[in-house]
């Protein structure tokens, strides 16, 4: 809007300027005119006197045709017309020699009009007294047309400078809603999204390229670390388990108490690294999508009543209440094995945080288009900046780090939520914390 009425303004400012040019162009005729008129009567004048004039304006005036737009006047030293083509001399209008614009009026047909004429009057000797000029209507009537054409070219330009407008900031916004679209996918953690491009090397084409190959840059460098780590996890998976077999068999061989001890503690740790690279392992291949391929219809009723039945014994050992609301009969396709390991991290995550004698609930509801699976406890919550950070693999809040756990947990639960289509939500319970799985309803016909 503010481009289309700036362009409007630059225009009218050009028109304003022909317009002066033309105006000033056109008097500048005018007087040039008057001027050559006025050069031809002061020779006669000066050679043959009063009488020497009288007679050439007479003849000027027989000459003249009706459409004739020359004026002449000479009049005595009491005002009364000796020869002229006007009856009288002009009311109001200044007798000293120099330019004068003045008002005549016409009574050529029924319309008594006036019209606006310019000229020079002049003093002579003995008091006569010359008036020459000529009718400006039709210069008036061009500048009036002038006028009434820059009027409406303005309102024209401001008219198809706002629809200019309006048709080019849709399309910039079409093309900056795709940027911002693409980004937000991308910052959701889909890195295999780009930016689309219309193939027509436009800067809005040369700035989606140059993003898409920075995306093609971070995702390759990203997909490196992921890599990496996964290659750690697999290449030391073996020796680690070979270590603790050494140390179950060392318990084996009567070592003192002191010895049996340090054994069991080495053996729980090396527990705990198997169970951090085998979860790293098994998130990478859900990431990879190697078990889509083995989705089958699966009863998520009987799956949560299960998980349920899993950790009763953990909760009521923590003196914490289990609820359950759980729909019948709801069923998806997916993989069982991985739904049932991220339902169980979620319960597991919420009666480990909750404080004794409180509640964790477990909701399993179906609507027309969504699945809505959540666990609910009233424990310390994850602040409202880190609920894209549980996310990250290892990543652990402070009041997180005294309890037991390798930061996996979460992860698994988003590689889960990805293969599947799931949107994750996390809501403050106000104590505690409320996670939610939106599943997109694929019920089996």
């Amino acid at each position: 809007m503010f481009y289309a009425v700036l362009f409007t303004a630059s225009v009218t400012v050009l028109f304003a300027f022909f317009y002066w040019s033309t105006a000033a162009y056109m008097q500048q005729q005018t007087d040039d005119t008057i001027e050559a008129e006025i050069t031809g009567l002061a020779e006669n004048y000066s050679r043959r006197g009063i009488r020497g004039l009288r007679q050439q304006l007479t003849e000027r005036i027989n000459r003249n045709s009706p459409t004739t737009s020359s004026i002449y006047l000479l009049t005595d030293g009491l005002d009364r017309r000796i020869v002229g083509n006007l009856n009288r001399w002009p009311e109001n209008m200044p007798t000293t020699n120099g330019w004068v614009n003045f008002q005549l009026r016409d009574t050529s047909d029924e319309h008594d009009n006036t019209y606006r004429a310019r000229g020079r009057a002049f003093r002579l000797s003995d008091g006569y007294k010359l008036l020459v000029g000529r009718d400006i209507r039709e210069r008036t009537e061009v500048k009036k047309r002038v006028i009434w054409a820059i009027g409406w070219g303005s309102a024209i330009t401001l008219l198809l400078g706002l629809a200019g407008g309006v048709i080019m900031s849709r399309g910039v916004s079409r093309r900056i809603d795709a940027i911002n679209n693409t980004s937000r996918e991308i910052m959701s953690g889909d890195l295999s999204r780009r930016i689309p491009t219309r193939n027509t090397n436009d800067e809005y084409d040369q700035l989606a390229g140059s993003l898409n190959r920075m995306l093609n840059q971070i995702e390759s460098l990203l997909e490196g670390v992921k890599r990496v780590s996964d290659n750690i996890a697999h290449d030391l998976k073996t020796p680690l388990a070979r270590l603790r077999n050494q140390l179950e068999t060392a318990k084996n061989m009567r070592p003192s108490d002191e010895q049996a001890d340090a054994l069991n503690n080495a053996v729980t740790e090396a527990d705990g690294l198997l169970s951090t690279f085998n979860a790293l392992l098994r998130i990478a291949r859900i990431e990879a999508a190697e078990q889509r391929a083995g989705f089958a219809d699966v009863d998520l009723s009987t799956l949560n009543h299960d998980v349920l039945e899993l950790y009763e014994p953990l909760a009521a050992e923590r003196n914490i209440t289990l609820v359950s609301h759980i729909e019948d009969n709801v069923e998806l396709k997916g993989d069982r094995d991985l739904i049932f390991q991220a339902v169980a991290n979620l319960l597991d995550n919420a009666i480990k945080y909750s404080p004794a004698d409180f509640e964790v609930v477990l909701r399993l509801e179906s609507t027309q288009n969504n699945i809505l699976l959540s666990v609910s406890d009233q424990g310390p919550g994850i602040p409202a900046n880190d609920t894209e950070n549980v996310l990250q693999r290892f990543f652990r809040l402070d009041q997180s780090r005294t309890t037991s756990g390798n930061g996996l947990g979460l992860s698994l639960v988003a590689a889960v939520a990805k293969l599947h289509g799931m949107k994750i939500e996390m809501r403050n319970n106000a104590p505690g914390l409320i996670f939610t799985l939106h599943i997109p309803n694929n019920r089996p016909e």
